[in-house]
């Protein structure tokens, strides 16, 4: 008798705290077969599919680059494909098309001071390879986050078709797609950029459109320039 006293008390005391909890139902919504056998363990998630197969040949990647196939096909704009001799020792990688550019990337005064800039370390715009990490201008000037891995892999796939021995990264997006880091942090100092035909010596600087914005950092991209002519 005294055990089963102890045994109300305790389903009391359980009916108090559960009330005081907020319990006010001990029913469900919807009958339950307690007698029916688990349902079998979900089968395992497909792997994710590979990512695509990108052009084998240098040609074959800059025509897909600008088809409907490309990332950037449905952004409005227009696309604007790499330039430059497909042989180029120093290939130049931008963020994406400025506003204004319409026949070719760094159009508008960016682009007259880009052409300076090449001009002073001995080279012209017809003797480097120019492409940019997003084909279109996307919105506000800024890579969607969903794209960013795929189009990073595409600059780096490109990079590995043109083969160059030196590469040029003006600004963040450019930066961020060869090295994994921002400008401020890239500059300064020579990467080693590695593709199926050896490496190239990678240097990342600002871009003209910042140093029209900001001219007291022309000292420091003159000094990342004289850092690339040094590279072998």
């Amino acid at each position: 008798m005294e055990h089963i006293g102890d045994w109300h008390a305790a389903a009391a005391s359980t009916l108090d705290w559960w009330r005081e909890a907020g319990v006010d139902i001990l029913v469900e919504d919807h009958p339950r077969d307690w007698l029916a056998r688990a349902a079998p363990p979900a089968p395992p998630a497909e792997p994710l599919p590979a990512a695509t197969a990108l052009p084998a040949t240098l040609a074959e990647f800059l025509a897909w680059r600008t088809s409907d196939a490309a990332p950037e096909a449905s952004w409005r704009g227009a696309t604007i494909a790499a330039t430059g001799p497909l042989d180029a020792s120093l290939m130049v990688l931008v963020d994406c098309p400025d506003k204004d550019d319409r026949d070719g990337l760094l159009g508008g005064a960016a682009g007259k001071l880009f052409d300076r800039m090449l001009a002073a370390i001995g080279l012209t715009r017809g003797e480097v390879h120019l492409s940019a990490v997003c084909a279109k201008r996307p919105v506000a000037g800024r890579m969607p986050a969903e794209v960013q891995a795929e189009l990073h892999r595409l600059a780096q796939h490109h990079v590995g078709l043109l083969a160059p021995r030196r590469l040029l990264l003006m600004g963040d997006a450019a930066a961020r797609a060869l090295t994994g880091v921002e400008v401020l942090r890239a500059r300064g100092g020579l990467h080693a950029i590695k593709h199926d035909r050896g490496e190239a010596a990678a240097i990342a600087t600002f871009h003209p459109r910042l140093l029209l914005e900001r001219p007291a950092q022309k000292a420091d991209a003159w000094k990342d320039l004289q850092l690339l002519m040094s590279a072998r």
